[in-house]
């Protein structure tokens, strides 16, 4: 059972490349409305868990501000405004940059990595991983509510098993086992049905509002302008969230938990299956579709030229 999320198609005609996929679209009780493909297969949530790290993170007693909340729930790109706030989240609570146990890592962004090289940096490091902020998350739960710092990413840590419980009862379906993420931190099953119900209660449920608001006001933060999670959430009354391997999770208020998942790891085609899906369940307005062209149909450059697109084949089934 798999589905056809996009094709490349040159000009004349020419299908060149198939990406196939997962699509789930929930209401807001969790029910599944439409679906694609293979829904119930299994695979890591990767960094698309970040909102409800973040949300149990925030109830353990981590305290942050809108700002800081939004970086808890990112995958940053290392740009100074990003470091400058996972300073803050770790300073305001009397920690340093040694105590996040994310490994050292260059910036996503090559300007941000340029930039840095041309300061004079020569070794990576942690404040710049893109999972910096999550770390200095749990690190303020952990602070907060007098739990062992040192060991913050051990799987039966107090605040892991927390995470672990509320993506299980939120999604209905077991987290664990759990395996070991890019950063260190448990990194949790799923599948695309369920990623979906996760969604959906972060578009409808009050005590989510405000890990929704944050990442809807703040895209930029939570993974930089242009990114295909931000654009869906600038273009929409959305919150969206991207994970390694072809992930993505939007949360549309008041309406739908969309989940992408292409089964190729391609990012692009989790964005174009995501943006056809929402259109297709009447979540985007023309205005948000033109918005959203560049992203639902990139173009395809050969010899300095536009050749071709890269087009949605998605065919929703309604449930």
């Amino acid at each position: 059972m798999t589905e056809t999320l996009l094709a490349v198609r040159a000009r004349s005609g020419l299908v060149e490349t198939m990406h196939h996929g997962a699509v789930a679209v929930a209401d807001p009780d969790g029910e599944l409305v439409a679906m694609a493909g293979d829904i119930d297969r299994p695979f890591y949530l990767r960094s698309v868990a970040k909102p409800f790290q973040a949300f149990v993170s925030q109830g353990a007693g981590a305290s942050l501000a809108p700002v800081e909340l939004a970086l808890a729930a990112a995958s940053h790109r290392g740009h100074p405004v990003h470091v400058a706030i996972v300073e803050s989240m770790l300073a305001d609570a009397g920690l340093e940059e040694s105590h996040l146990r994310c490994p050292p890592s260059w910036p996503l962004s090559e300007v941000a990595t340029r930039r840095l090289v041309a300061s004079g940096e020569r070794q990576p490091r942690a404040i710049w991983n893109n999972c910096s902020g999550k770390h200095a998350g749990f690190l303020r739960a952990c602070a907060a509510s007098g739990w062992p710092v040192d060991s913050y990413l051990h799987p039966e840590h107090p605040l892991q098993r927390g995470i672990v419980e509320f993506v299980t009862e939120s999604s209905g379906h077991p987290a664990e086992p759990v395996g070991i993420d890019g950063c260190g931190a448990p990194v949790l099953r799923t599948t695309t049905r369920a990623m979906a119900r996760l969604f959906a209660r972060l578009a409808v449920m009050e005590d989510m509002s405000k890990i929704f608001d944050t990442m809807h006001r703040y895209p930029s933060l939570v993974s930089s302008n242009g990114e295909g999670d931000a654009s869906i959430a600038v273009a929409a009354n959305a919150a969206a969230k991207g994970g390694a391997q072809g992930c993505l999770g939007v949360a549309v208020g008041g309406r739908h938990g969309v989940a992408v998942k292409s089964w190729d790891g391609s990012m692009e085609a989790a964005v174009v299956g995501a943006i056809a899906a929402l259109g297709q369940v009447g979540d985007l307005w023309p205005e948000a579709m033109r918005r959203l062209e560049t992203l639902a149909r990139p173009p395809v450059t050969g010899g300095g030229r536009v050749v071709g697109a890269v087009e949605p084949r998605l065919d929703l089934a309604v449930v």
